[in-house]
């Protein structure tokens, strides 16, 4: 056992691997990879991903997380609680539930010459996307500036285009598409806002909107900028929003 300066040593041996069957492969490989503080975690939830948890609420030792992966299915358990908690019928479509896909044509990513380290690139990714309001992404660029520096252009585009996810996901808009030539908005078939507001508006500016089919909006007005785009997205979809008290904040506002 290693002490202060003295290091500890384990050595690990197999038989040759074309006689191990693939989860035993599967879980050398997961100890190989992991060699930082936090590993016992990690690897525990690797051989947990190997070996499926079974039902939590029920008898059996191995289940369907063992088809999708522990991180599906802990959303997808998730999403069904809070379902059941609000009293509304649990839906696990994931198309219509996993968030908003957005195309604006501008760089928003996490530069190399940032953060370096993928394995960490990776982490903060998922934070970001993982973020439910607006607050939780200000504590994540917080938390960046302090680690890494001043954020770059292109990793401020990613944090307003998350804010803007969190304003398109609870209206029901499944992708929003916008370069400087125009757009789209894609709702999903039953979205939750009044459909009379997207009919007055289309009224109001016909040059500017036009209905495509019963699920897209087409948005035909040309802005280079984008971060005009941006703002004028924002502009937008609060207008769609079915009460003040349900308003997603965002830097725009």
């Amino acid at each position: 056992v290693g002490r202060s300066h003295h290091r500890a040593y384990a050595y690990l041996t197999t038989i040759d691997k074309h006689r191990l069957n693939a989860n035993t492969i599967k879980r050398l490989e997961a100890i190989e990879s992991i060699q930082d503080l936090g590993a016992g975690f990690m690897l525990a939830t690797q051989d947990l991903e190997i070996r499926g948890a079974g039902e939590f609420l029920g008898e059996e030792q191995s289940g369907q997380m063992q088809e999708i992966g522990f991180s599906l299915y802990s959303e997808l358990l998730d999403r069904a609680v809070q379902s059941l908690k609000q009293g509304k019928e649990v839906n696990l479509d994931v198309d219509e539930q996993s968030g908003c896909e957005i195309t604006l044509d501008m760089p928003a990513l996490i530069p190399d010459d940032y953060l370096p380290d993928i394995h960490t690139r990776l982490i903060l990714y998922k934070r970001i996307a993982n973020a439910k309001t607006r607050e939780q992404l200000e504590e994540l660029q917080v938390e960046m500036i302090d680690r890494f520096g001043l954020l770059p252009d292109a990793l401020k585009n990613l944090f307003a285009q998350t804010e803007l996810r969190l304003l398109a996901t609870p209206l029901g808009i499944r992708e929003i598409s916008f370069t400087q030539h125009g757009g789209t908005i894609v709702f999903i078939p039953t979205p939750p806002i009044d459909p009379l507001k997207i009919i007055k508006l289309i009224q109001k500016k016909p040059e500017e909107f036009r209905l495509k089919g019963n699920e897209c909006l087409q948005l035909r007005k040309a802005i280079i900028d984008p971060q005009k785009r941006l703002a004028y997205l924002h502009t937008l979809l609060q207008q769609f929003k079915p009460a003040q008290k349900d308003k997603v904040k965002t830097s725009y506002d």
